[in-house]
């Protein structure tokens, strides 16, 4: 039995992270994943650093703050040793509001760390403004398949 696992971590203040986390749950069922989702504040780099599979659904606070959930586990991963994400694909899907100055920030941050701890990017990092569903569907399915091939 090979491993189908699909972590999905959410960072967010309003809840739009954690909803897109749950679709992409469901979605990732008929790509023969298994998904698990967890909120940033429920887990730690360990639990990021032990999955195969990451897709990060990240929105973006104030003035390119990490949300409050998501601010701790960013931290950790920042201050964890190099290499510690090796074995990790992940994908970031980025949410943000074009009327700030730092568009989608924190998503950024998450896609630049986890490369830089030696995590393999799956799939270029999506930025989504406010009206994100159409290009958020399109971009999960679009990850899911590429994930659902990695042995």
């Amino acid at each position: 039995m090979t491993d189908r696992n699909l972590l999905l971590i959410f960072g967010t203040e309003t809840g739009n992270a954690e909803e897109l986390a749950e679709d992409a749950a469901h979605m990732a069922k008929k790509y023969d994943l298994n998904p698990t989702v967890i909120d940033m504040e429920d887990i730690t780099t360990e639990g990021i650093s032990d999955s195969k599979r990451l897709i990060v659904i990240c929105s973006t606070w104030g003035e390119g703050e990490q949300p409050v959930n998501a601010q701790d586990l960013y931290d950790a991963v920042s201050e964890s040793e190099d290499g510690c994400m090796m074995g990790v694909n992940f994908a970031v899907l980025a949410l943000g509001d074009t009327a700030f100055e730092f568009f989608c920030e924190s998503g950024k941050e998450w896609d630049s760390i986890l490369e830089e701890k030696g995590g393999k990017r799956t799939n270029k990092r999506i930025d989504c403004d406010t009206d994100y569903d159409d290009y958020a569907e399109e971009w999960i399915e679009e990850t899911l398949s590429l994930m659902k091939d990695i042995a």
